[in-house]
């Protein structure tokens, strides 16, 4: 083997190879002082640095399926029941009831059959007395049903909406029962008085069956809005009034004719014919799938008027005006920015 061949080095040589030297020396005194490298790992670079940056795999969640607590709310609710530990109030109210049991099936019918939105919600108070008044329409009073829905699923504080009612509605068998059961009770001052100075929130729908029953040419054209007694009642308890305007309803049966014969048959206030009903029999009872808006207004105060404002026939006619044409110019607005009746 061949021996490395060595050249010797003179004067100014010497001395840069002495430098050199030194200088490799200090790098691998420098070098000595740094961490040790890793290990070798069999794995690429990109693939090491993905590996060590991917999250590790979570628990598996021990969380009941939705189903089951279904279930497990169904159970709990018929104890309650067996054993008594519910509440109702004087005018027949079971919260109990109406959440577990009545309210549950409308869901699907608000978020998917008619998909509400609700606009304004921030002007339902959290907490107090307050008076909705909302036009009515639709043949079948579901714009009530709704209302009531959208204010215990879409306000903050989930408050139940107390809707004051005609008699018919508590003179008809079972739906009369089941109408108290859910909160309502008859439109009248003195009930719509008591609950709002128990800080209940209230519903009322001055049209009436006018405004339900009327022909669909009329569509969003408010009816008389009766005397005013919703405002004597928020003036007497001072109470703040709420516009409510809803869109959509309209849709859901056109009334094309009423047949009075048999409204007086059985003693309805009207018997409508829409496109498909009765000539389709049950199935013209569905309701088409409109798309729905409902607006809650700026508030209205009441309490700034006096103690016996109530007394004041022109102001109640005033305020009732007022509240009769926030409502119409508010239904004209949500018309022209609607684009289609089923798609909203």
């Amino acid at each position: 083997m061949a021996e490395a061949r060595v050249i010797p080095l003179h004067g100014a040589d010497r001395e840069a190879s002495r430098r050199r030297r030194g200088a490799a020396q200090a790098r691998t005194q420098a070098l000595g002082q740094l961490p040790e490298p890793p290990p070798p790992s069999s794995l690429s670079p990109s693939r090491e640095s993905a590996h060590e940056s991917a999250p590790e795999p979570e628990p598996t969640s021990s969380e009941p399926a939705a189903w089951e607590r279904h279930l497990a709310d169904l159970l709990s609710f018929a104890r309650r029941r067996i054993q008594g530990d519910y509440e109702v109030d004087e005018f027949g109210f079971d919260p109990d009831l109406t959440d577990h049991i009545l309210m549950p099936p409308l869901r699907p019918l608000y978020e998917k059959w008619f998909r509400v939105e609700t606009i304004g919600m921030h002007n339902v108070p959290g907490e107090g007395g307050a008076l909705i008044v909302a036009n009515h329409s639709g043949t079948l009073p579901l714009d009530a049903t709704m209302t009531a829905f959208a204010v215990r699923a879409d306000h903050p504080k989930r408050r139940h909406l107390r809707m004051l009612g005609a008699d018919l509605v508590f003179k008809t068998p079972v739906l009369g029962a089941l109408a108290r059961k859910s909160g309502q009770t008859l439109a009248c001052n003195p009930d719509a008085e008591r609950l709002l100075r128990s800080g209940e929130l209230v519903g009322v729908w001055p049209e009436g069956f006018k405004g339900i029953g009327k022909p669909f040419k009329d569509r969003y054209k408010l009816q008389r809005f009766g005397r005013g007694g919703f405002v004597s009642a928020a003036l007497n308890t001072g109470v703040p009034i709420i516009p409510c305007s809803i869109v959509g309803a309209e849709e859901i049966y056109p009334m094309i004719g009423d047949l009075k014969a048999l409204a007086r048959l059985f003693g309805f206030p009207y018997f409508p014919v829409t496109p498909f009903f009765p000539f389709l029999g049950p199935l013209g009872a569905i309701p088409l799938p409109s798309k729905w808006y409902i607006e809650f207004g700026e508030p209205i105060r009441t309490d700034v008027y006096g103690e016996h404002a109530a007394d004041d026939p022109m102001l109640v006619f005033n305020l009732t005006d007022q509240v009769r044409e926030t409502i119409q110019q508010t239904l004209y607005r949500l018309l022209t920015q609607r684009r289609n009746v089923f798609l909203g």
